[in-house]
């Protein structure tokens, strides 16, 4: 058996917001929508090689009535690792994102901290320590 790759699937309110919250502050790209014009009902952004798609929680209630009827954000946290972690910081300072963990170097060797995106889903930015 081999896997080979893993992209968060995240239900949210608004496609087109969440997408732009990515491009605007992270740096994702635009990757795939559907349809091609907003109001989207599917998105995805990618940078480098991380993937993220969004789900219209409208939609998603259609084709998964349970899993529609959950609230968006929940005990999911998306762990990116990066290079250049405090302009990262800086850019989801800007953005009035909440932080929820602050800056700090874990006994594991990462430097992280963590924020909520506007969907409410929490987002962990890690960088290695060089050694």
């Amino acid at each position: 058996m081999k896997f080979r790759k893993l992209t968060p699937n995240l239900v949210v309110r608004n496609v087109a917001a969440a997408m732009e919250f990515y491009r605007s502050v992270l740096g994702f790209q635009p990757a795939i929508t559907v349809p091609e014009q907003a109001p989207y009902v599917f998105g995805s952004v990618s940078n480098g090689a991380v993937e993220i798609f969004f789900n219209d929680q409208k939609a998603v209630a259609q084709e998964y009535p349970a899993l529609g009827a959950k609230p968006i954000g929940g005990a999911l946290t998306l762990f990116i690792e990066v290079e250049g972690i405090e302009e990262i910081l800086s850019a989801v300072q800007k953005s009035k994102a909440k932080i929820t963990m602050p800056l700090k170097t874990q006994f594991y060797g990462m430097r992280e901290f963590a924020f909520e995106d506007p969907e409410g889903w929490e987002v962990t930015i890690a960088e290695p320590v060089l050694q």
